[in-house]
């Protein structure tokens, strides 16, 4: 691999790591305000979560880069303060986790890019059972119609993708 698509695959598991961080953070927020089989959903999208964020800081960490940090908080994209709100805002945490896998899978080739693709599979899968609603491309915001440019943010924030 060359040295420029070594440093394209660790951009992308940079953004797929700043991206899982969110969800953890997402999903605390998103248990505190459901209950019932949509916190046993929760906790379980949760811990997957967590999953793959320890996965893609040993990914990281192999290809010799320095794993990016958790903000110690994120600014959401709309206030979440009831059970309607706070799905909706886990469908809109697993569209962006999907869209950064997407760039994953692009970017890389083999074993990584087979994990990748699960790992969007996983989030689609995740995110249609949160809204109800299903995309044709799903990880590819441009081919879904919703306009938005997958990618990183450099701020500690929950994308805006995530609101209604």
């Amino acid at each position: 691999m060359s040295d420029e698509a070594e440093a394209g695959v660790l951009r992308a598991l940079q953004a797929a790591l700043a991206a899982e961080h969110a969800a953890v953070y997402g999903y605390g927020v998103v248990g505190g305000h459901i209950g019932g089989q949509r916190l046993a959903e929760a906790r379980s999208a949760y811990d997957a979560h967590r999953a793959g964020r320890d996965a893609l800081v040993r990914e990281v960490r192999d290809l010799g880069g320095a794993p990016v940090a958790a903000s110690a908080a994120y600014a959401l994209p709309f206030a979440v303060t009831d059970t309607a709100t706070a799905v909706r805002f886990a469908a809109g945490l697993e569209e962006r986790v999907a869209d950064v896998y997407s760039d994953l899978v692009r970017a890389s080739s083999g074993e990584r890019r087979g994990s990748a693709a699960a790992a969007l599979r996983e989030a689609a899968v995740r995110a249609v059972r949160w809204s109800g609603e299903s995309v044709a491309f799903p990880g590819l915001a441009e081919r879904a119609g919703s306009g938005a440019a997958a990618g990183g943010s450099a701020s500690p924030s929950i994308p805006a993708s995530a609101t209604p």
